[in-house]
C-alpha cells in the first residue's frame, strides 16, 4: 500500500514523498539552483541554504549558479534581480570536490560575483587552484595559488572534523571526508545554526563498494543529532538506478546502496528517530527514464518509512 501511495504521488508530480509528519518548526530554508548530475549544464548540483527568515545564504556546491537563480526568479522564489542574489544573498561557496559538475557555475560567474569566501578541504582547494583558478584556464579570482591573484575570493581551507565560523552568517560548518572512487575524496558539510543542523554530502560511494569507512564514521557522528531531532535535513546523492553494475558506479550510489547505508544509520538512531529527518535526494543523472526509475525504486523499497524529498530547481523548501 505504501509503494502504491508513493508511486501515485510521483505520477502526479509532487516532489514530496514520505510518511513522517513535521514535528517541529522549520529552521532552514533551501533554494536549489541545480539538482541533477550528468550532462544538463543548466541544472547541476548547487543548493542555497540559509537560516529561516534570513537572506544570508551559503551555496553548497556550485555546478549551476546563474541559470538556477533565473529559474528561482521565474518561480517567484526570489523577487529581486539575479545580480542581487549572486552578489548579496550568497555569502560563500562550499565545494565538496573539484569535478566540473560541482564547480563550473562558480568559475563561470566569478567575473560578475562580489567578494566572498570559497570553502573546501585541502585536496579540493589544491585541485581548483592548480586546474581552474590558475591564470591560464581561468583568471585567479582568489587570494592564493598560481598566476596573478585578483583577491576577489578568499580561499579558505577547511580542516576535517573542525568547526569553522562561516563569514557573514550566523552558521558554522564542520567538514567530513567521503570516498568518491577511493582514494579520491569528496566532502560532507555539517551546517549548524544555534541548536539546529543540516548535513550536505557531495558525491559518495557506499562504504562496501568503496572499501571505506567514511560513511560509517559520519553516521556515528550525526546519530546523536538525529536522536535529539536536531538534524533537520540530510542531502545525499543517488546517481544511478539499481540496474547499474557496482563496478560501473564511479563513486556514486543507487537506491539499493543508499537504503543499505541508511539502514546502518537507522541501527544507530532507531527507525523512528531517522523518520524525523528529511532525506533530500540529490544528483540524479539523466536521461529522464533513469531519473524516474531511481525515484520509483526509492519509493518502492523504502521499508524504513523515510521522509524522502526530491527537490526541484528554483523551488524553495524548508527543513
Amino acid at each position: 500500500m505504501r509503494a502504491i501511495l508513493y508511486f501515485t504521488l510521483l505520477i502526479f508530480g509532487t516532489t514530496y514523498c514520505g510518511f513522517a509528519q513535521k514535528t517541529s518548526l522549520s529552521r532552514f530554508q533551501v533554494v536549489p539552483l541545480g539538482v541533477k548530475g550528468g550532462s544538463d549544464e543548466t541544472n547541476l548540483s548547487a543548493y542555497l541554504l540559509a537560516p529561516i527568515n534570513s537572506q544570508d545564504y551559503i551555496c553548497l556546491d556550485a555546478g549551476t549558479i546563474n541559470a538556477g537563480i533565473e529559474k528561482a526568479i521565474a518561480n517567484t522564489t526570489f523577487t529581486v534581480s539575479a545580480n542581487t542574489v549572486l552578489q548579496e544573498y550568497i555569502k560563500g561557496y562550499f565545494i565538496s570536490h573539484a569535478h566540473l559538475d560541482h564547480v563550473s557555475g562558480l568559475i563561470i560567474n566569478s567575473p560578475t560575483d562580489a567578494a566572498k569566501t570559497v570553502y573546501a578541504t585541502n585536496q579540493c582547494m589544491q585541485l581548483m587552484q592548480k586546474h581552474y583558478f590558475n591564470g591560464e584556464t581561468w583568471a585567479n579570482f582568489g587570494d592564493a595559488g598560481l598566476g596573478f591573484p585578483l583577491k576577489k575570493y578568499h580561499f579558505q581551507t577547511l580542516q576535517p572534523l573542525t568547526s569553522t565560523a562561516i563569514n557573514n552568517t550566523t552558521m558554522t560548518v564542520k567538514a567530513f571526508p567521503l570516498s568518491h572512487v577511493n582514494p579520491y575524496e569528496s566532502t560532507a558539510f555539517l551546517l549548524k545554526d544555534k541548536d539546529a543542523y543540516a548535513l550536505y554530502l557531495g558525491d559518495t560511494g557506499a562504504d562496501r563498494v568503496e572499501k571505506s569507512t567514511h560513511l560509517f564514521s559520519l553516521w556515528v557522528a550525526i546519530a546523536p543529532l538525529i536522536k535529539n531531532k536536531q538534524l533537520k535535513g540530510l542531502f545525499i546523492e543517488v546517481s544511478f538506478p539499481n540496474e547499474q553494475p557496482e563496478g560501473s558506479l564511479y563513486g556514486h550510489l543507487t537506491p539499493k546502496l543508499l537504503l543499505e547505508e541508511l539502514e546502518v544509520l537507522a541501527n544507530l538512531t532507531g527507525e523512528k528517530a531517522l523518520q524525523s529527518c528529511k532525506i533530500v535526494i540529490t544528483h540524479l543523472k539523466p536521461p529522464t527514464s533513469a531519473m524516474l526509475k531511481i525515484k520509483e525504486q526509492l519509493i518502492q523499497e523504502n521499508n524504513l518509512g523515510l521522509d524522502l524529498y526530491f527537490p526541484e530547481q528554483g523551488v524553495r523548501f524548508e527543513l
